[in-house]
């Protein structure tokens, strides 16, 4: 197969935080070893040469469609050259339905729930099912009955989201589970990622989905400390949460109940006083980003409604917080990318995903990528509800025409023929090391997570060094990298993947690189 190089031009990293608070917004050390990394952005040119010289490139635009989630310190995702290897082909032009008006729509807002096994955060998300009458009493009466005939009395709650009976019968979520409630101003899909250190990936790709982060930690004595410490996953997932371009984290101080804590408001300021610093770190601004309040998971306390228990708390609830939050600056303007996460077979063919960009319409014809399928749209649920058409940020199942199940893969790209998704397998990226033991060699593997897609990927060459300081770049290329250290480096994936630049779109620009603890 014959392959044409595609250059990104990039212009130099130059972080906007002062050089004592610069930290890479991306990586941390997930069962093993992670780096942060991020695409270059820049214009794009046809060449069938690989220079290592980069271009200045124009000052980043806004997001296209994909939505403002605030002030961001961008580390690992400030820049990146794709330099695709595919070759450009021309694709047919599919048929585009005249767009009808939008019936005025709630903002929807993805959000994911993440932290400590264990801490409470299925608990929560049943809970709040509830209070918003997502679930009838019923239902919860038959799980608490069913629970309890399993000496699990406790965990009837989260049973709402963890449907799986692997999930239900050792009480650790799995898969990211997904579940929807509205308030009067929004309508919020929770995804509801998993703790165990084991089901990483899928927590990454929860993230990857969302909008807005709620860190859970448990304010039981020893639980806390046990979740923060080195091998916990609060350190891990508030990393990993900033990685997948999360601007504002929730912290919901859970079990305040227990009988360890009765609403102490020294526990809650001790909890508070650990993680802070670390989130400052990690590229969050306490001022702006980061929102902590105390709740109950188990008795619903501060969850909807003021709890008169914790007379200290003078913030909003949970829900009312959520409802009180500005709304993201979105477009249906912009091209459509739709970044497959599952499919299945009923009545045709069905993808799941979340639309990041521009809109979609029921009979409207798309193009998968990278396999340049032109599908049509048959059928669109946002959330389970049939619709006409979505915009960005929902949250779609379509039912496809014109492609067979085994022909899509999660991490392929639903995109329209008139603007189609970057792809390859060979590109440039920033990458910033943020934690990892030993030094880093041209030849080095990783498993690569851009939106919803993972790939075994190999360095092939160390391009330079950039300043964290200046962003100015190194004349000599490195002989390795090594932890804290920022370098633009040249990437090859085992197989074709779909991407751009992060100038063009961020959701699709940022990535994280994690070597499963082999080096």
């Amino acid at each position: 197969m014959s392959f044409t190089t595609l250059n990104v031009n990039a212009k130099p990293f130059v972080p906007n935080v002062n050089a004592a608070e610069f930290v890479p917004a991306f990586a941390t050390k997930c069962c093993g070893q992670q780096i942060q990394c991020a695409l270059e952005n820049g214009d794009t040119e046809m060449s069938t040469e690989e220079p290592w010289d980069q271009k200045e490139a124009e000052p980043d635009e806004e997001e296209p469609g994909g939505g403002d989630r605030g002030p961001e310190v961008q580390a690992a995702s400030e820049e990146l050259a794709p330099e695709m290897m595919e070759e450009e082909e021309e694709s047919p032009v599919p048929k585009v339905p005249p767009t009808q008006p939008d019936a005025p729509r709630k903002e929807h807002i993805n959000v994911v729930f993440i932290g400590h096994v264990d801490a409470g955060k299925s608990t929560i998300g049943g809970q709040i099912m509830y209070l918003t009458g997502m679930v009838d009493k019923r239902t919860l009466e038959k799980y608490e009955r069913e629970a309890k005939e399993k000496n699990r009395e406790t965990w009837y709650l989260s049973w709402a989201l963890d449907t799986n009976q692997e999930e239900r019968d050792k009480g650790k979520t799995v898969e990211v589970g997904r579940a929807y409630f509205e308030t009067e101003k929004k309508h919020f899909t929770i995804l509801d990622a998993p703790g165990h250190k084991s089901f990483v990936p899928n927590m990454i790709g929860g993230a990857s989905q969302a909008d807005l982060a709620v860190l859970v930690i448990s304010a039981r004595k020893g639980e806390f400390e046990t979740g923060f410490e080195k091998g916990g996953q609060t350190q891990e997932h508030a990393m990993l949460a900033k990685t997948a371009g999360v601007k504002h984290l929730v912290v919901l101080v859970n079990k305040m109940d227990d009988s360890t804590v009765n609403w102490s408001l020294d526990r809650y300021e001790e909890c508070k006083e650990k993680l802070v610093p670390f989130l400052k770190k990690v590229g969050f601004n306490p001022k702006k980003d980061i929102h902590f309040m105390p709740c109950s998971g188990m008795t619903g306390a501060n969850l909807k409604d003021p709890t008169d228990i914790c007379s200290w708390y003078s913030g909003l609830p949970f829900i009312p917080y959520l409802d009180s939050l500005p709304n993201l600056n979105r477009s249906s303007d912009g091209p459509v990318r739709l970044p497959i996460v599952d499919k299945y077979k009923d009545m045709g063919i069905v993808i799941l995903g979340k639309l990041e960009s521009g809109s979609i319409s029921k009979a409207q014809q798309l193009v998968m990528m990278p396999n340049r399928h032109v599908v049509e749209v048959l059928s669109l649920l946002s959330d389970d509800v049939e619709t006409d058409n979505a915009g960005p940020g929902e949250n779609l199942k379509l039912r496809l025409k014109g492609i067979e199940e085994e022909e899509i893969l999660p991490g392929f790209i639903l995109c329209n023929a008139e603007n189609l998704c970057h792809s390859g397998r060979i590109f440039d990226a920033q990458i910033v090391i943020i934690e990892h033991k030993s030094i880093i060699c041209p030849g080095y593997n990783a498993v690569l997570h851009i939106h919803t897609c993972i790939e075994e990927v190999q360095i092939k060459a160390l391009i330079c060094l950039v300043d964290k300081k200046t962003g100015a770049k190194s004349p000599k290329r490195p002989r390795f990298v090594k932890q804290d250290q920022v370098c633009i480096a040249r990437l090859r994936t085992a197989g074709t993947i779909c991407l751009e630049t992060f100038k063009e779109f961020p959701q699709m620009g940022r990535f994280t690189l994690r070597d499963e603890g082999k080096n």
